[in-house]
């Protein structure tokens, strides 16, 4: 265990000028019955990036270019999420985890690094266990599946639905302020971007299936057990952080001593998304794990 050094991140660099630095394309791919929109960018070996729940892959967007220096980087939305098809039932582990199978498969890659946070953290553990054989090293960002606070879950589906319903400037910059150890990091354009995917029509409903994890019933059957985390097949990465919404430092320190090969890290000044709030520190931590040599 260790507290990694915050380094102050800017946040007023628009979205699509840290995207310019790097070649990269953005482009939709047929994952079963999902049209799934990917962002690829980078060569070498393989790096999936997962954003978290009601997320999209703009949520990388800070991290694309350093990590797509040395992996084959691909952000994606997933099933029911940012511009991929809309659910019209219920999502939950075993179709996100069905999905990334998929979406691996369309690209023709048999393993790949898993890059998770939240939702994604909770969905690249479950993929490991199931698929370890496909699976490399994980970075899990304040990965979720291990707690079931009842005041968390209604504050995310409270959040999160209204937002949906009413996409309005306040609403939507709610949730994202929610996540964030800093207001000022909810850029407008953030919010823009998040307010373009919830106005779609529809959205309201598959935010409605998004949210059934939130549903203590539903959550329990898909929790992220000791087995599954025993199950993990190579080293992984906790990142947690100061000023996370959704549960204490601990529950991540816990998760990484059950993960064989597992570390933690804590970064300082961030909330729920490290990955965007203290962007070049999770940069140097993520690549720093991901290129060490066996």
């Amino acid at each position: 265990m260790s507290g990694a050094q915050t380094v102050v991140a800017r946040t007023d660099t628009p979205v699509w000028v840290a995207l310019g630095a790097v070649e990269h394309r953005v482009r939709y791919v047929e994952v079963g019955p999902w049209r799934t929109r990917v962002l690829e960018a980078g060569q070498g070996e393989a790096l999936i990036l997962m954003p978290g729940t009601g997320g999209h892959l703009e949520a990388y967007a800070h991290n694309v270019a350093a990590l797509a220096e040395h992996f084959h980087v691909i952000a994606y939305d997933y099933p029911g999420h940012g511009y991929t098809t809309h659910a019209e039932a219920d999502l939950e582990l075993d179709t996100y985890v069905g999905h990334l199978a998929g979406l691996l498969d369309a690209f023709g890659i048999e393993r790949a690094h898993l890059n998770g946070e939240s939702l994604g953290g909770w969905v690249a553990i479950k993929f490991a266990a199931a698929h370890p054989e496909r699976t490399g090293k994980l970075v899990l960002n304040t990965p979720g599946g291990t707690m079931a606070s009842p005041e968390v879950m209604d504050r995310i589906r409270g959040l999160s639905q209204a937002a949906a319903d009413d996409p309005s400037d306040e609403r939507i910059r709610a949730r994202l302020q929610w996540l964030m150890a800093d207001p000022a990091t909810v850029t407008d354009e953030l919010v823009e971007i998040r307010r373009a995917i919830y106005s779609r029509p529809g959205f309201a409903d598959s935010m409605r299936h998004i949210l059934c994890l939130q549903d203590p019933d539903i959550r329990r059957r898909n929790m992220v057990t000791d087995t599954d985390l025993a199950a993990v097949p190579g080293p992984a990465l906790v990142i947690w952080t100061s000023d996370d919404p959704s549960g204490p430092a601990g529950a991540g320190l816990e998760m990484a001593e059950k993960i064989t090969g597992g570390r933690f890290e804590l970064i300082t000044g961030a909330g729920h998304w490290p990955q965007w709030e203290q962007r070049e520190t999770f940069n140097a931590l993520a690549l720093a794990f991901l290129r060490e040599q066996p």
